[in-house]
């Protein structure tokens, strides 16, 4: 019984046949050949594709627009600098965040229901 199971998952060892001929250039690049194309549609190219997109959004602020940044705080911008944006989080309370900071921007009036 254990001697099947050690077989299931450990596969046994046979000896190889006869030296024959070593596999071509082609048949031994084949995986990496494969891997390139898909390591860049599957990781390379969303990840360009995301950071184009928050490049756009942060191009696009103005103020007025409400916004959440990464750490999760909600407000509204009051100044836009060169690097730095000025929130207000409530009446009369300013923060300055950076631009890079921010995640998303919010439809307006999303804050009053808050």
């Amino acid at each position: 019984m254990t001697l099947m199971l050690l077989d299931f998952l450990i596969a046994p060892a046979y000896a190889q046949q006869a030296a024959g001929q070593s596999p071509g250039l082609f048949e031994a690049f084949w995986p990496l050949l494969v891997m390139i194309p898909l390591f860049y549609f599957l990781l390379i190219r969303p990840q360009m594709k995301r950071q184009k997109e928050q490049r756009q959004m942060l191009d696009k602020l103005a103020k007025g627009d409400e916004i959440v940044t990464t750490g999760g705080i909600a407000g509204r911008i009051s100044g836009i600098g060169e690097v730095y944006l000025t929130v207000e989080l409530a009446d009369n309370v300013l923060v300055k965040v950076q631009k890079s900071a921010v995640s998303t921007v919010l439809p307006k009036g999303t804050l009053k229901t808050l």
